[in-house]
């Protein structure tokens, strides 16, 4: 697929016609990167756009202690970086590839040039920040709210409903879940145990599939104990 087709599949482009897609593939840079590797910094200065073309990568806080909690994991299509294309600070966060991974990489004067001739793309973007903050507060929600499988039936319900069905496309290890809702991997695999015990998900070949997803809805709705 080229770069045009491609970007005729994200989100971010899919309104536009195929002149206009043509001048934002001109002034996008592809890189690749190793599984492992740091793509961003935080604290990097904010100067381009990303995005997945191939793999995935994950966008995390690490502590001084080294603990990573992780804000989002990206797949193919998606982006990051937008908000220090707005205004202009430095990185919030690393992003690091998960696996193998492909990035376009549109430069700010670039992209900002374009998106003032190109609506469309400005409002897709405001939806996907919209989108992202709905996300956070649910995920800040359930970390004050919810208890460890609480949590853990809140993030299997959302990516489920990420990937469009009842099978959650993204791999999602037990390590991974365990930094993403801040719980400890041992407690997630006991969970996660118990889970297809019940019969509310099927683990076949690393792929999750939401088997009741009425139990893991009623679960994710049980508050912590004071």
């Amino acid at each position: 697929m080229d770069i045009i087709d491609f970007l005729a599949t994200v989100p971010l482009f899919a309104n536009l016609e195929r002149d206009t897609l043509q001048e934002f593939a001109a002034i996008t840079r592809e890189k690749t990167y190793p599984k492992g590797s740091v793509i961003l910094f935080e604290d990097d200065p904010g100067d381009s756009l990303f995005i997945v073309r191939q793999g995935r990568v994950k966008v995390v806080l690490v502590g001084e202690d080294g603990r990573e909690v992780i804000l989002g994991v990206l797949g193919v299509g998606e982006h990051f970086g937008e908000l220090s294309l707005i205004d202009e600070q430095p990185r919030s966060a690393h992003v690091i590839a998960m696996e193998d991974a492909t990035m376009l990489v549109l430069r700010r004067e670039d992209f900002r040039a374009r998106v003032e001739r190109s609506p469309a793309v400005a409002w897709a973007m405001l939806q996907g920040l919209s989108r992202r903050l709905r996300r956070a507060d649910e995920k800040i929600g359930g970390l004050v709210l919810l208890d460890v499988p609480g949590r853990i039936a809140r993030l299997l319900l959302d990516a489920a409903t990420e990937s469009g069905g009842d099978r959650i496309e993204k791999p999602l290890t037990h390590q991974t879940i365990a930094q993403m809702i801040g719980a400890s991997r041992e407690t997630v695999s006991r969970a996660m145990k118990d889970f297809q015990e019940a019969n509310w998900i099927a683990v076949e070949r690393r792929q999750i599939q939401i088997t009741d997803r009425n139990a893991l809805e009623q679960r994710a709705s049980v508050r912590a104990s004071a």
